[in-house]
C-alpha cells in the first residue's frame, strides 16, 4: 500500500526540484562542497521530506504547518541561487530556470495547502 504522500503531485514536483538542485550544485567549485552546495541540497531535500512528514500527521492543521515549512525551504533554495549566480557558479539563464521551477512549486504547495483549511 503506498504512502499518502506518494499520491501527491506536489511531492513528485518536490522530488524533481531536489534532483535538479543536485545537478545544479555538481558544477560548483570544490571549495563549496560543504558550503553553498550543501545548503542548497539540504533545503531542496527538505521540501519533499516535509511534504512526506506532514502527510503522515493526524490533523490537517499539522499537515499545513509542514507544508509551510516546505514552502520556506523552496524560498531558501531560491535565495541561495541568487548567491550562486552572484558568485558566478550559475548563469543568469540557469538561475531563471530554477527560479521559475521554485515559483511553480511554491504556488502548487500553497494551492494544495488551502484545500486543507476548514
Amino acid at each position: 500500500m503506498p504512502f499518502r504522500f506518494e499520491s501527491l503531485e506536489i511531492w513528485h514536483q518536490a522530488v524533481a526540484f531536489s534532483n535538479d538542485a543536485y545537478k545544479l550544485v555538481a558544477k560548483f567549485p570544490d571549495h563549496e562542497k560543504y558550503g553553498l552546495s550543501n545548503q542548497i541540497t539540504r533545503a531542496a531535500n527538505s521540501v519533499s521530506l516535509n511534504i512526506a512528514e506532514g502527510a503522515g500527521r493526524d490533523t490537517n492543521a499539522d499537515f499545513s504547518r509542514f507544508l509551510g515549512i516546505a514552502v520556506g525551504s523552496t524560498f531558501e533554495v531560491v535565495s541561495a541561487s541568487f548567491l550562486a549566480r552572484n558568485q558566478g557558479y550559475i548563469s543568469q539563464e540557469t538561475h531563471a530556470l530554477l527560479y521559475a521551477q521554485a515559483e511553480k512549486l511554491g504556488k502548487s504547495i500553497n494551492r494544495f495547502r488551502r484545500t486543507l483549511k476548514p
